[in-house]
């Protein structure tokens, strides 16, 4: 069989050709460290690196997303923190407006510093974070929370909670709403509060109470009323919710205990006839709502009696008040500092799956470099052996024998 002149030339072409490819493809592995460079290189890896990508980018994303709910949180940590030292204050302040030698006008001058610390718990109330959202206003991110008044406070936002992606299965809470930090606190002891009436004319000042029997609370609203006569002191305690005389006709001694209805409190002093005192079960209280009855409170005369006793009843309960709001905001520092520290637990548990992805996608993508380099040096000499080859074919000719 004859071969031709053109097909010794093509064959020869293509063999350096397809060498050549070859020894691309191979620096190409070399240069980039990867054994598959496109998909039918391995076709079944290719797919399972190309799952594994998008798990390890899913993984990232979820790293951003805690990320973003860790700053939330640690500027709601910053606020709570900032508001707790507030309320301390507010309290120290609160301890000292009970020293008898205050006269009225120092305790308006102490109402003065209170109202300052009044605004500066509505400015906190209404914090903006890094993007100009507002903190506490629930999913009205664009919206101001606290409105303010004078000396009341309403607030604007919802009750939602923002959430964010931070695993595969765990949504996250990255805030809290104002009316769930400000304004749903406890007032009195928790379970009741008592106040004595703003009529009052006699010096009886009641304390917070707390409770005996919880098996006989029945969570009714109660009227302690006085009687003065011919110098004897009696009261009288009615069910205000049923219109029930729970007892009648007691004998009053300062500072004694009263009990009914699984509840005991004291009252001290000497009330007068008519001086009333009442029990309620505790609701919610916001914070600015317990700084304005102080604030209230301090800058009303209260120069001898009964306004001092009147002073004193709304410190005690402005005090026990001022506690709960305490407690409630240390609460909250708490829910945010468990929030935090489960996102450092599944930000560990990503770094643990970034790490498995690389190695199962280095498993699966990179090359040898060593069977590489030797893959490299023989193609080389298969190309270099196939262009001497090609030279020497191409120059024989019946010429070189005449």
């Amino acid at each position: 069989m004859r071969v031709s002149t053109n097909t010794i030339y093509e064959t020869g072409t293509n063999l350096m050709l397809q060498n050549q490819s070859t020894l691309v493809k191979t620096q190409q592995q070399l240069s980039t460290g990867k054994r598959i460079l496109t998909p039918s290189d391995d076709p079944i890896a290719a797919a399972q690196a190309l799952n594994i990508a998008q798990a390890a980018s899913l993984n990232k994303q979820f790293s951003v997303n805690r990320a973003s709910a860790s700053s939330s949180l640690g500027l709601e940590e910053n606020v709570l923190k900032e508001l707790t030292s507030i309320l301390q204050s507010v309290h120290s302040s609160t301890v000292y407006a009970g020293n008898p030698s205050l006269n009225d006008a120092d305790k308006k001058i102490l109402a003065t510093e209170l109202r300052g610390k009044f605004d500066s718990l509505v400015g906190l109330a209404n914090t903006t974070d890094e993007n100009g959202q507002f903190l506490f206003s629930g999913y009205q991110a664009n919206t101001k929370p606290f409105v303010k008044t004078g000396l009341n406070v309403q607030y604007a936002g919802d009750q939602g909670q923002r959430m964010n992606q931070v695993g595969p299965t765990r949504q996250l809470a990255v805030n809290d709403s104002g009316t769930d930090v400000f304004e749903r606190i406890k007032n009195g002891n928790g379970v009741f509060s008592t106040a004595a009436d703003s009529l009052n004319n006699g010096t009886g000042i009641i304390d917070k109470g707390s409770v005996i029997i919880p098996a006989s609370l029945t969570g009714a609203n109660y009227e302690i009323d006085f009687t003065v006569a011919a110098g004897v002191t009696t009261y009288n305690i009615v069910n205000i919710t049923t219109g029930l005389a729970v007892s009648s006709g007691n004998p009053y001694t300062s500072d004694s205990a009263i009990s009914f209805d699984g509840i005991q409190l004291s009252i001290k002093g000497d009330p007068e006839n008519g001086d009333k005192f009442t029990v309620s079960p505790s609701g919610n209280q916001s914070i600015f709502k317990t700084m304005s009855d102080l604030i209230t409170a301090l800058e009303t005369p209260s120069s001898g009696q009964p306004g001092g006793a009147r002073l004193s009843n709304s410190l005690d309960t402005a005090l026990q008040n001022i506690n709960n709001s305490l407690e409630h905001v240390l609460t909250k520092q708490s829910a945010i500092g468990a929030r935090m520290n489960e996102i450092d637990s599944l930000e560990s548990v990503g770094d643990d799956q970034n790490i498995q992805f690389e190695k199962l996608l280095s498993n699966l993508q990179d090359a040898d470099l060593s069977e590489v380099i030797s893959n490299f040096q023989r193609q080389q000499l298969y190309l270099q052996a196939a262009q001497q080859s090609y030279v020497k074919i191409s120059g024989l000719s019946l010429f070189n024998y005449i």
